[in-house]
This record gives structure tokens, sequence and C-alpha cells, in this order.
């Protein structure tokens, strides 16, 4: 792994979190995959040599649960799924280099291999545990076989996740108050021996690991609290039949053991590039050389997968001498008008759905991965969807786009003889600067805003420099103005392949380029665009407004047939879910503009105490404070006259800002800022007792 600035001359390769083979994808699934394939389109641009990969996740409880449901072998099930998921996801222009799944020959032998490997070195015993057993079936109970409640939090969980509460990883015995989801009836605990990595041996790795990790900064500090914890040891095995076998030796007890399938799934990863090797050679591309020897590692995920890539994954990698991952980036959630999705409940945009709406790819491509940072969680309504194409899309690239290829077709055939003026040329190299930075930054949106803040100048330049009122009296003035604004287009192109491959790759050829968009580095922007090409069509689409009612009279039918037939009762894991998303959905969004740590780092917070509160005269909302913060006592205005009890508020432990600028608030001075919460003023406190003058890092 580097740390140089990409790129790099080593090679690089892009895996997506392996989708379960288990159902229907939906718009919220495909913000990772879209992630993922923008990302190594990229890395690509700037020359980067890259492989993206991913597989389906063919094994585990979910899989063999519903495979029973369906009256069919795990095998089959997953297999089908499969097959669904490597025709959508090309669809959507996501194009991995290879595609595989963990029950193919190849992730068989290599996970074998690794699990071998790990044994030999030491990072593997056994040990006797509690296992949740079904009395009545006679049988032991893996993973989502088993339901109960988190030990942590106390939220109902299932098998080996907390996916309700915490989202903390549970090993098997853990579950209190176990109940068998095949018939409902209490579980009980039975000695069961299984095998176990010896995660705690890595436990000073993974500190430095976390340390040098690149990517979003939630896959950089979740793990933390694990990491700097007590780490425990992880059970690799379970009971069941579906998965890949053990390597076991005979007669030792573990020849009815499959793998975990967090051990199995993260080795596809390897297994699919090796498996893009076999198919190009390796003088193309060699999976050893990434994987074995010094290659840069991103892995593109879900938030809720963060504890396996950053704990569990890197340790496995580390005890078979594998590469251990350069970034990890987390993605957040997507929810359905500021609730969650269900697809239980049938509250979701489906992939096919989407497409059978007739709307194309790149402009879901272009909401998901440009709405909020990659980490942030993203509401998708067709309200706002209408509202990014139409501003965005139509309004500013598509705009542009169209006006200045029109005007140079009309009167010029195409590219006009002129040199690009250096104010263009300079802000052509901007954008490619802007989004090499983003690359390294890790942040998609950056990347694809850096094309639209491009076509924003492009449409203030033109309208600045207004060329049809010179083709008369300055026609070389018009000519230059014009050859700029191909210029640009063609940048556009360029720049926005990764976001928009296919509205690119249908630019690329308005202009009369040879070859593909998809094939050519981020400098081609600056190339000189050929001299003719016929007259362009619009790019983009606006969205009408009685087309976003339609559509939403649509989602809102199919939500409310599949409430009444499932009788109007939610389970509780949808009820909770919707809760909880309605209460995020009537927050304040968070802002996309970003501030650095030293930015933060420039405030004075500290721990004060009340001293005496007033309110002030002639002021509805306003209360004179007299806080304590250790140095001296400060006056601070603040507005809770009118909810809290100020009288009682003497000697409560607050949080102040204590370098801001000294203001005057209805003729009485304010020196620093009591910070609170929300609309009724929720005065921030300290869970300790921090002595007045404690600063607040």
């Amino acid at each position: 792994m580097s740390h140089e600035q990409f790129p790099t001359d080593r090679p690089a390769v892009v895996t997506c979190g392996l989708p379960y083979a288990n159902g229907d994808l939906h718009v919220g699934h495909l913000r990772t995959y879209v992630g993922g394939d923008v990302y190594s389109r990229a890395l690509e641009k700037l020359g980067q040599e890259t492989a993206f990969v991913s597989g389906s996740d063919m094994h585990g409880t979910p899989v063999a649960v519903n495979a029973e449901k369906e009256g069919v072998t795990p095998e089959e099930f997953a297999l089908d799924w499969h097959e669904t998921y490597e025709e959508t996801f090309p669809k959507f222009n996501v194009e991995f280099d290879n595609y595989g799944h963990t029950h193919d020959e190849t992730n068989t032998e290599l996970t074998t291999e690794f699990v071998r490997t790990l044994d030999e070195n030491g990072h593997v015993y056994e040990k006797t545990i509690m296992v949740a057993y079904a009395p009545d079936e006679d049988q032991y109970l893996p993973d989502r076989y088993v339901e109960g409640e988190c030990p942590y939090c106390g939220a109902k969980a299932r098998g080996d996740e907390c996916d309700e509460g915490c989202q903390r990883h549970l090993e098997p015995g853990e579950i209190v108050d176990p109940v068998s989801t095949i018939t409902g009836n209490p579980a009980e605990y039975r000695e069961r021996t299984h095998k176990f990595f010896r995660v705690s041996e890595f436990q000073e790795y993974l500190q430095e690991f976390i340390d040098r990790l690149e990517g979003t900064s939630n896959a950089q500090n979740q793990p933390r609290e694990w990491i700097e914890g007590e780490l425990q040891d992880w059970c690799i095995t379970r009971d069941m039949d579906w998965g890949i076998d053990y390597p076991s030796e005979e007669g030792d007890g573990t020849e009815e053991l499959v793998l975990y399938v967090w051990v199995d799934a993260p080795i596809e990863y390897v297994s699919s590039t090796k498996q893009y090797t076999e198919r190009v050679g390796a003088d193309e591309y060699d999976w050893e050389e990434v994987w074995q020897d010094n290659g840069d590692i991103v892995h593109v995920i879900g938030r809720d997968i963060i504890q396996h890539h950053t704990v569990f994954w890197p340790a496995m990698l580390r005890g078979v001498d594998y590469e251990e991952p350069r970034a990890v980036m987390a993605s957040g959630f997507v929810t359905l008008g500021g609730k969650g999705f269900s697809t239980s409940r049938n509250r979701a945009v489906w992939a096919d759905e989407y497409l059978a709406e007739g709307f194309d790819p790149d402009l879901l491509r272009y909401y998901l991965a440009t709405n909020g940072g990659f980490q942030q969680d993203v509401d998708f309504s067709w309200s706002k969807f209408q509202e990014r194409v139409n501003g965005e899309l139509v309004g500013t690239v598509g705009n542009f786009l169209y006006r200045s290829l029109l005007f140079a077709y009309r009167n010029y055939e195409g590219t006009p003889e002129a040199d690009v003026s250096e104010e263009v040329q300079s802000r052509i190299e901007g954008a490619i600067r802007d989004f090499g930075e983003a690359v390294n930054d890790y942040s998609i949106r950056k990347a694809g805003l850096a094309t639209v803040e491009l076509a924003r100048f492009g449409n203030e330049y033109i309208q600045r420099n207004e060329p049809w009122k010179l083709t008369d009296e300055e026609p070389e003035k018009a000519a230059q103005v014009i050859r700029d604004c191909v210029q640009i287009a063609k940048a556009v192109a360029v720049l926005f392949e990764p976001v928009a491959p296919g509205k690119a790759e249908r630019l690329w050829d308005a202009l009369g380029e040879e070859g593909s968009v998809h094939d050519v580095e981020i400098h081609a922007a600056l190339d000189a665009p050929p001299a003719s090409f016929d007259e362009p069509t619009e790019l983009f689409e606006k969205i009408e407004d009685d087309r976003v009612e339609e559509l939403n009279e649509k989602l809102d039918e199919r939500v409310a047939e599949a409430t009444a037939d499932d009788g109007d009762e939610e389970t509780e894991s949808d009820e909770k879910e919707a809760t909880a998303q309605s209460d995020v959905s009537d927050l304040e969004p968070i802002s996309e503009d970003r501030i650095s740590f030293d930015e933060f780092q420039a405030l004075d917070l500290r721990v004060g105490e009340i001293v005496s509160a007033e309110g002030v005269e002639g002021a509805d909302k306003l209360a004179k404070v007299e806080v304590d913060i250790g140095h001296e006592v400060r006056q601070i205005v603040a507005g809770i006259k009118q909810l809290h009890d100020l009288d009682e508020l003497a000697g409560k432990r607050v949080v102040v800002v204590a370098n801001l600028e000294k203001a005057e608030l209805f003729g009485v001075e304010s020196n620093g800022m009591l910070l609170a919460a929300g609309e009724q003023a929720d005065i921030l406190t300290t869970h300790g007792d921090s002595e007045p003058g404690t600063k607040v890092r």
C-alpha cells in the first residue's frame, strides 16, 4: 500500500461490498455500487491502473432461510439472484471488470487456502462455547435462525448483528432470550466446539493500521471503539450445511462445520481480482502484485459493515501476509421521502422500476453521487430527483452544451479556427486539479461537481461575451469565444465520464471525436476538438411536474396496497425503521460545506457553570446569564428566557464558545455563546463533573 497521491505506479483495485443473493436491488443498494464505479472510473481518468471487482454473497443464513421458504436449494436460490445482479448492474452503467460469486471454485479454493494458512500460522484455535439450540427441531441455530435481545443495547437483534440498535457484531451465544426463527419457540444454549480466529493478537497492528487508513471519516473513526477497547476473538465456523466447508482434518470433529459467511465474503475481493487476471493475463493486470506485493486497495461499502472491513478483514489479510487496504469509503444510507426503505413493505424505488419509468441511468448516478457527501444519508424523492435533474443537469450542464455547440455548428460547422484563451485554459486546468484533489480526498461528490462548476463557468462566459453580437462586427472575437466554449464542452465530456458515462459518450460522439471517452485520460480535456461536427441535440430532458405527480401516486398506491395486503400491521423492524427515519426527516439537513480540523480547533469551547440568570428588560426571549468559565465569570446573552426557568439554572454545567467576538443585544454586552440544541434550546451540558474552564476537544 502506498500513501502517494493518485495516480501511483502501483496497481489499484476498487471493490464494492458484496450484495446478498437474497432479493431485488433498489436505489438504496445502488448508491454503493454507483459510488464504486464512479471512483474506479475517476482513478482511471487520472491514469491509475485499476481493476473494479465485486461478486454476489451466496452464503449465510438469510439465503438458506429464504431458499427453504421457496422450496429450492440455497445454491439454486442464490444463483438465480446472482444472475439477476449480473444483468442489472450494467443497466446502470456499473461496469465491473469482474463480477464473481462466493460459491464458485476460485473463491472456495482461495478461502480454504486462507483458513489453512491462518491455522498453520497459529491464528486459529478451538473453543467450546454456548450455541443456541432448538430442542423441538433437534438442531443448532446459526445466525439468522435465532432472534432475541442485544446484550449491549437491549434492542431486537438477529444472529450475528444488532441491526436495529447499536449495529455491533454479535458472536454466537451472545443473544439474550434466544428464540428460533424456524418455530418461533424459545431456544436454549448448549455447549458446542467451534473454531476461533485470534483477532485479539492483531490489536496493536490494527491500532496502527487505523491511523494509516484513508477514505471516509466514518470508516476511520467508528472502528476505534473496538480496536482501542477489549478486542474479542472471532468465531469463524457455523453449524449449518450451506457454505464453504471448514478445511478439517479427518476425525477432528469439524466435518459438520462451515465457515462463517464473513470469512469467505471478503476473500471474494481477492478471488474476483484473480479471475480478472486469469481472463486478461498478468501482463495487463497482475492480481498477486496488488494483493500480495504493494497495491492500492480501496473498499467501497455501506456503513453498516465498517467493522468487518476495518477490523476482521485487515487482521485476516495480515495473518496470511497479504496487503492491507489503503482506503475504506463507507456510504450513508438512502431514505425515501424522509422514511426508511422497507423491502418487506414494498416501500422502495426498485432498480428495475426506475428503468421501467424510462429514466436514463445517468440521472440516478448523478443524484446518488453528488447529493451530499458519500458518508451522509441521502433522501430520495421524485421531487428532489426532479429538482436536481432540471436545475443542474438540464439548466446548467445541458443548457451550456446545447447553446454553445449549436452556435458553433450553425456558424462554423464545428470548431472555429482559433486558439483557446488563457482564461479558459486556466479554468479547465483548474477543473482538472479540482477533479484530481476530489479523487485523492475520496469525494465522488466533489469529482462530479467539478464538471457542473465548469459548465456553470461556461454559461457565464458565453453570456458575458455574447458571441451572437460579435459575428458581424468582431468575427475573430466571436470565433475565439466559441472556440473556448467548444473546448469547455470537450472538457465536460472527459470530466463527467465517471459520473455520467453514457451521457459523456454521447457528448463525445456529438463533438465528432474518435474512439471512446471511456478510454481517454483527464488531460484529453485540453486537446483540440475536431474541426467539424454535426448539429447537436439536447443531452438532458426536463422532468415535468405532472410526471412527478404520477410517480408519487404510483409509489403511494403501491405502498398502500402492500400495507393492506399485510393486514395493515407493520413489523416491529419496519415500525422502528419508519419512526427513526421520520424523526430524521424532521431535522435540519446536515451542511454540505465541510470545515477542516484546524478550523474546528480554532473554536475555544469551555465548560462553564451558570452563576445566575435573569431576563433582559424589554426582550421577550433574551436572558442575561453569568457563567463561570474558570478563568473568569462571563456575561452571556442567550435566547432562553421563555424556554427555561431561569431561577433553576444556577449551578448547571454548560458548554460555552469562549472566543466569540463580543456583541451587544438590547443594550447588554454578550461575551461568548451558550450552546443549545433545537427550537427548545436544550442546553448542552456535561456527562461528568468537568471543572469550569475545562477545554472541550
